[in-house]
């Protein structure tokens, strides 16, 4: 299924900077602090010399700029720059106004809106004015050019800062789809304010070849789109490589070498093979999806598939891993939601609760066998199905979860945490409106803040 953000078809050039950062560190610690300072003195003006930190500032839905921003700050590290790294959503007034010199890295989810650990700074801080002329920034702003409101959150920071006096350092750089360009020029920027034009190349980790091993139509007779579930291993035999539930992989399509697709995986390494659930996607032409077509129709078995695994920090269960459960997902995006209920398995950890929707119940209800198998055993405490067409009156999985609002409460009173996969136009939204509605916004705000509503759509 192909994923959004920016657009979850995107994340393409992606320089998995946790490895770049080293490369980083290792070539900046050669630099003198002094050249560093002379070169930002002229660069940043007012803020050099003054001693205060670098805010770096992140909004970020599948961890790219998040992983951008850490390797900023590492850079910034590495050269003498005393840096104050944190999510845009944790980000103060008091903060803002204490900043001389400062970076965005923010991404936009769907028609411009905000990733949700920027959902409460564009709500909050955004919405009035705050005097600013004292700061100087730089913005990266990453998005995908198939949406008509384009980088749209990262150009409404931009126009809110520019409003409020702050001073740009240079033009703010837009990324479509990781265009390499784009982030060459972000680069050569980061290299200027640290204090050297020469930082070495970013590199992600190179893709691999692994076989597709099977492949099977998952939805026989679905009013919609065909999905299949498909099998993937390593090629030449290897072990699988590690990652963990809620991580996606990035496949390279051949039509298409240089815009990457990511999909979630929908299993764990310990079940000897790499899982995903791929609806075929047609353009207005007919003609198959580059990624899609070619996982699900163009690459027959055995056929080598080029992809790499990413991780993806913000829909793994990390701390939420002993807490209460509440899935919630649609189509293709109970493929996420299995992998970590093959992770609560493993953990012996059966407080879940699986909310799931789709088309028919006969052709639809991908997982069938398992999820009620985990239903019958116990480790789905409760499950509720949205099938919405089998009914007079169409049902979807926020009507399933505003009729349990007293249950919802119950789980969240508990310390349940929420991860919600799928669409991102309708269901994401009215599953958020339910959650906001019945414990408030404040209260939904909260719980982004601890880290106990994750959202991966698309």
């Amino acid at each position: 299924m192909p994923l959004l953000e920016p657009s979850r078809l995107a994340a393409a050039g992606l320089v998995l900077l946790l490895y770049a950062a080293l490369c980083l560190a290792t070539g900046l610690r050669e630099r003198r602090r002094r050249q560093r300072a002379a070169h930002a003195a002229a660069v940043l003006a007012p803020g050099a010399g003054s001693g205060r930190p670098v805010l770096v500032s992140y909004a970020s839905q599948t961890g790219f700029a998040e992983q951008l921003a850490r390797a900023a700050a590492e850079a910034l590290q590495a050269a003498g720059t005393p840096t104050r790294l944190l999510p845009l959503g944790q980000l103060t007034q008091e903060m803002l106004a204490d900043s001389e010199e400062a970076l965005f890295l923010v991404s936009t989810c769907g028609e411009g809106d905000p990733p949700d650990n920027g959902a409460l700074f564009a709500r909050r801080i955004m919405a009035g004015d705050l005097p600013l002329a004292h700061l100087h920034y730089g913005l990266l702003a990453l998005g995908d050019s198939e949406y008509a409101r384009f980088c749209g959150f990262g150009r409404a920071l931009n126009g809110w800062l520019r409003h409020n006096g702050a001073h740009a350092i240079f033009p703010a750089i837009e990324v479509d789809n990781g265009n390499a360009a784009a982030l060459q020029r972000w680069q050569h920027e980061l290299g200027h304010i640290a204090g050297t034009g020469d930082l070495p190349d970013w590199r992600g980790p190179a893709y691999e070849h692994w076989r597709l091993s099977a492949r099977r139509l998952a939805n026989p007779g679905s009013a919609g789109a065909p999905a299949f579930h498909v099998e993937l291993v390593p090629a030449d035999g290897a072990p699988l490589p590690a990652w963990e539930a809620g991580d996606l992989v990035q496949v390279l399509a051949p039509a298409d070498p240089e815009r990457p697709r990511e999909y979630s995986i929908a299993s764990l390494p310990q079940e000897g093979r790499l899982l995903l659930l791929v609806r075929q996607q047609r353009d207005a032409d007919g003609a198959l999806g580059v990624a899609s077509g070619w996982l699900t129709e163009g690459a027959g078995i055995g056929a080598a598939i080029s992809l790499r695994l990413r991780p993806h920090e913000n829909f793994r269960l990390g701390a939420n891993a002993g807490r209460p459960l509440i899935l919630v997902g649609n189509g293709t995006g109970i493929a996420g939601l299995r992998a970590h209920l093959r992770q609560r398995e493993r953990a012996g950890a059966s407080r879940n609760w699986l909310i799931f929707g789709e088309r028919n119940a006969a052709a639809d209800f991908h997982y069938r066998e398992e999820v009620l198998d985990w239903q019958q055993r116990g480790l789905l405490a409760r499950l509720d199905l949205a099938f919405s067409r089998d009914g007079a009156e169409p049902v979807y999985v926020q009507h399933r979860l505003a009729d349990a609002t007293a249950e919802l409460r119950q789980w969240l009173e508990e310390g349940a945490a929420i991860y919600v996969c799928g669409n991102a136009v309708g269901m994401a939204p009215a599953v958020d409106a339910v959650i906001s509605c019945e414990i408030g916004e404040e209260a939904r705000d909260e719980l982004i803040a601890q880290g106990r509503y994750r959202r991966d759509v698309y």
